[in-house]
């Protein structure tokens, strides 16, 4: 395929005049005269250089690679049939949609780009962190960070010491059998050639407690809502965990927050003065 300078600059141009900086999360500020959101908010969101981006919108410089592409979509909120062009007019195949892919969906991006205060995070369907917000990673530490199988913290769990350290020892046993019981499920569902079925090969040799649970066959064993945190800077924290799916991704939004008045909720207040910490599960 290749690529239409043209008809991607074009594209660019309507869907970044179509957004307003609170569609992303961004804060609108006066003397605002832009009537979408500036070529440097863009950049900033996809994650590139304002110099790189403004090139593609004036039908100039490289050819963008898929990695590339991947990340102006997420930027730019598309939804997949926006993507899947926007791959088209760069030149590339659209990657394969499904279950497995890491595009969020613009209605729960969305959602989470109005949570500022109170720590979200979205994940795939194997623990795999994809967004945080500023109090998630005072929360749990900058889970975007890893890489590999390392990304899912359900094999952390069991292949690193250090991922524990968040969670209160009492719990540990309950999270053990959580991990094992969804990546079960996600390798049934997905079957022996997904990337579940890999991260459950990768475990059966590494981890001796992992076999252990494995082979009692537990299935539909999930957290309870409460979630204690044993946090570097500011002690233990009871808070709630809900999760909003998006079935069509196997996207969940995690979504923590503390009953108003407890101690817990003026810890997480505190998260938000206190910042991120160096590491993280």
């Amino acid at each position: 395929m290749q690529i239409d300078r043209a008809g991607l600059a074009e594209f660019l141009r309507r869907r970044r005049e179509s957004l307003q900086p609170e569609d992303v999360g961004l804060p609108r500020g006066q003397r605002r005269r832009t009537s979408g959101l500036r070529r440097e908010e863009v950049a900033t969101l996809c994650h590139i250089s304002a110099d790189y981006y403004s090139r593609l919108e004036r039908e100039r410089g490289p050819h963008p690679c898929e990695q590339m592409i991947a990340s102006i979509a997420q930027g730019l909120h598309l939804s997949h049939d926006e993507r899947d062009h926007l791959f088209r007019l760069a030149g590339h195949h659209p990657p394969v949609r499904g279950a497995s892919g890491e595009h969020i969906s613009p209605g729960l991006l969305r959602i989470f780009d109005r949570l500022d205060d109170t720590p979200a995070e979205i994940v795939t369907e194997l623990g795999e962190t994809l967004r945080q917000n500023r109090l998630g990673v005072a929360l749990n530490g900058d889970l975007t960070r890893f890489t590999g199988p390392a990304r899912s913290i359900g094999y952390r769990w069991f292949t690193d010491p250090a991922c524990r350290a968040l969670y209160h020892p009492d719990d540990h046993a309950m999270h053990s059998r959580v991990f094992v019981s969804g990546l079960r499920h996600v390798v049934t569902l997905r079957g022996p050639r997904s990337r579940a079925a890999h991260l459950q090969s990768l475990l059966m040799e590494s981890s001796e407690e992992f076999r252990a649970v494995w082979s009692e066959h537990e299935i539909g064993f999930r957290f309870s809502h409460l979630k204690r945190f044993v946090h570097p800077e500011v002690g233990n924290l009871d808070l709630t965990c809900q999760a909003l799916l998006d079935p069509d991704q196997g996207h969940s939004l995690l979504v923590y927050t503390a009953v108003p008045g407890t101690e817990s909720y003026g810890k997480l207040e505190l998260l938000g003065v206190v910042g991120a910490f160096d590491g993280g599960p």
